[in-house]
């Protein structure tokens, strides 16, 4: 079971997460303007969130840094959309739960106790980011 150092939360409503590898706090604010972790790092219009421990865990898993991932149980201060970059065609119908929003994203507990994935998956999965990286694919923006 995970544990979330946040004790407020209702699990009846919708809980939304993001991976990151940067060290905030409850009550933090996650918002666009900032670096992209993917592609050319351009300075990023919107903010990402999913309603899966598994999306945010390879978010935690694959954005840069140093640090260690980190899963932060967040709540949308705005409208969220669909993530085109991966219901369009990856997955469609939006089977991995992804969102992403132009709004903040308020910080309000962490999954503290969570796995990453197996080494050879994750190294697989870097493998493909590096190739896409290659190719000039980046994240749609508009």
């Amino acid at each position: 079971m995970n544990e979330q150092n946040e004790t407020n939360i209702n699990l009846n409503e919708q809980q939304f997460f993001h991976g990151t590898k940067a060290q905030l706090k409850i009550g933090d604010l996650i918002s666009p303007g900032f670096n992209s972790n993917f592609g050319k790092q351009n300075v990023a219009k919107y903010v990402y969130l999913t309603a899966t421990l598994d999306a945010a865990t390879w978010g935690a898993e694959l954005a840069l840094g140093e640090e260690p991932g980190r899963i932060y149980i967040v709540k949308p201060t705005g409208a969220f959309e669909d993530d085109p970059n991966l219901t369009d065609k990856k997955y469609p119908g939006n089977i991995t739960k992804s969102y992403r929003t132009k709004e903040p994203l308020l910080i309000i507990g962490e999954v503290i106790d969570w796995q990453g994935h197996d080494p050879e998956r994750l190294q697989a999965m870097r493998d493909n980011v590096a190739r896409i990286r290659q190719l000039g694919i980046e994240a749609i923006e508009d």
